[in-house]
C-alpha cells in the first residue's frame, strides 16, 4: 500500500534481524492485520510515521505520556539530567526526591524501591511478599497481566481453583506450580483458591488494562481485602498501568481498599523506562540491604528516568484537576463511539477511569476475561485498520486500554468520533 510503503519496507528489514520484526509482540499488529506504522516522531497528541502519516495517538506509549509527546517540562528535565551523565550505578538525590513525592500521596506507604520496568517491579513485589510471609503460593487473576516473569506466565487448568500451568514454552512447570488462578470479579473463585495452603499474596490489577479496560467492582475488592486479612496473606495492587492515570493516586484514590504493596510504572517515568513498588516500613525493611529479600539492578533509579518522573509527577500534583478534564474527554469519546456503533446496529460496551478508556464490540458488560473473550475481535481488527486509515491510532488489540493526554482537545475527540462513524459505516455497509 502506497500510504505505508516505507513502513512496509522497514518492517521487512526489521524482520531479518529482530524476531517478528518487533521488540514487543503486540506491536506486530498480528491481531488487527496490516503492517505496523514505524513511528518517526511524536507531537503532543499526535504521532507521525516514516511515511509522514499523522495520527491522533490514543496509545501514548501504552500510558506513560499523560502530558503527550515531547512535553516541554519533562523534555527539559531529561536534557538537563542527560548532560550530567546517563547512568552512575550509584545513589542520586533525585531518587529520594521522587520517592518522597510518591510517599506523600499514600498514607499506607512508607518506602519505595525503584527498578527499571513494571515487570521487574511486580516480580520483586511478589518475591518480597513471599519473603515476608514465608509462603510460596500466590493467587492471580485470569486476564490480568503482570509482566513476563516465569511464575506469572500461566494459564488456567481444568478446575476452578487449579494451580497454573505454563502458558509459554521455556517456562518450567516447577515455576508455575505455586500460582493459583482465580476469576476476576468473582470472590467465590478466590475463596476456593484459599483452600490451598500457604498463600503468600494475591496480586490484582484493580483497574485491569490488559484484557481491555475492566475495573474491579468495589464490593469485590472489599471482599478480597477481607479474605487476605483472614488468611494473613498480603494484597498487591498492580498499578503499573493505572497508577497516576486513573486518578492522582490511581485505583488507591478511587477505592476504599488499602493494599499492602503497590507497584507502579509508566507515568512515574514520564516516557523513560522505570518501575517501582512501595509498602509499609515493616514490609520494605525485609528488602536488601536492610533485610534478606534480594533485589538489585545497575539501572535502578537511573538519573535520567528519575528526572523525567519527577517532572511528570510534580506537574500532576500541581494540576490535580486535569483528571476531571481528561475523564470528561474519555467519556465523550466513548459516548461518541457507542453512538456510532448503535447507528449501524453494532453492539458496543464502554468504560472509563480517569484518563483511561476501553470499548468492546460486545452485547454484554465485561466483568472478567471470559466476558472479554466474547467480544468480536474480527470486527475490532477491521475497525482498527479503518481508523488508522483515517488518522486515528488506537491500541492494536481489543484487549488493551486506551489513553487520553492533556494535549487532546475537543476538536480531536470529535475528529476521532467522526472517524469511528465513517469506519463503522464502511465496515457494515460496504
Amino acid at each position: 500500500m502506497e500510504r505505508y510503503s516505507k513502513s512496509i519496507e522497514a518492517f521487512s528489514e526489521a524482520f531479518k534481524v529482530i524476531p517478528g520484526g518487533v521488540d514487543s509482540p503486540v506491536r506486530a499488529f498480528n491481531s488487527v492485520g496490516g503492517t505496523p506504522p514505524f513511528i518517526e516522531r511524536g507531537e503532543g497528541a499526535y504521532i507521525v510515521d516514516i511515511d509522514c502519516n499523522r495520527y491522533i495517538d490514543f496509545v501514548q506509549s501504552w500510558g506513560p505520556l499523560i502530558f503527550g509527546h515531547c512535553d516541554g517540562t519533562i523534555e527539559n528535565a531529561v536534557i538537563d539530567a542527560a548532560k550530567k551523565g546517563l547512568s552512575f550505578g550509584a545513589p542520586t538525590v533525585a531518587e529520594t526526591q521522587l520517592a518522597n513525592e510518591i510517599v506523600e500521596l499514600f498514607p499506607h506507604i512508607d518506602k519505595v524501591r525503584f527498578v527499571s520496568s513494571g515487570t521487574e517491579a511486580v516480580m520483586t513485589a511478589i518475591r518480597l511478599a513471599r519473603g515476608v510471609t514465608g509462603r510460596d503460593n500466590i493467587i492471580k487473576f485470569v486476564g490480568c497481566y503482570h509482566g513476563h516473569s516465569d511464575s506469572l506466565l500461566v494459564q488456567a487448568g481444568s478446575g476452578m481453583a487449579t494451580f497454573g500451568t505454563p502458558s509459554s514454552p521455556g517456562v518450567p512447570s516447577g515455576l508455575t506450580k505455586h500460582t493459583l488462578l482465580a476469576t476476576y470479579n468473582d470472590i467465590d473463585s478466590v475463596a476456593k483458591c484459599f483452600e490451598a495452603e500457604e498463600i503468600a499474596c494475591v496480586i490484582i490489577e484493580p483497574i485491569a488494562g490488559n484484557m481491555g479496560l475492566v475495573p474491579a467492582d468495589e464490593e469485590f475488592l472489599v471482599a478480597l481485602r477481607e479474605l487476605c486479612n483472614k488468611h494473613n496473606a498480603l494484597l498487591i495492587f498492580d498499578e503499573v498501568m493505572s497508577g497516576f492515570r486513573a486518578s492522582l493516586k490511581g485505583a488507591c484514590g478511587i477505592s476504599s481498599v488499602v493494599p499492602d504493596i503497590v507497584t507502579w510504572g509508566k507515568v512515574i517515568g514520564g516516557g523513560m523506562p522505570v518501575g517501582a513498588f512501595g509498602a509499609s516500613k515493616a514490609i520494605m525493611s525485609q528488602l536488601s540491604p536492610e533485610g534478606p529479600v534480594y533485589q538489585a539492578g545497575t539501572l535502578s533509579g537511573n538519573p535520567v528516568a528519575m528526572a523525567a518522573g519527577l517532572a511528570s509527577l510534580r506537574k500532576l500534583k500541581a494540576n490535580p484537576n486535569i483528571y476531571d478534564e481528561l475523564n470528561a474527554k474519555a467519556v465523550r469519546l466513548m459516548s461518541g463511539f457507542k453512538d456510532a456503533a448503535a447507528c449501524v446496529g453494532v453492539d458496543m460496551v464502554t468504560d472509563t477511569r480517569g484518563s483511561m478508556f476501553g470499548f468492546f464490540f460486545s452485547y454484554k458488560s465485561v466483568k472478567n476475561f471470559d466476558d472479554a473473550l466474547q467480544n468480536d475481535t474480527a470486527l475490532f481488527g477491521k475497525f482498527h485498520q479503518a481508523m488508522l486509515g483515517r488518522g486515528v491510532y488506537l491500541a492494536c488489540s481489543s484487549f488493551e486500554a486506551g489513553f487520553i493526554c492533556t494535549e487532546m482537545n475537543d476538536a480531536m475527540i470529535e475528529t476521532a468520533i467522526d472517524a469511528a462513524k465513517a469506519s463503522l459505516i464502511e465496515i457494515t455497509k460496504g
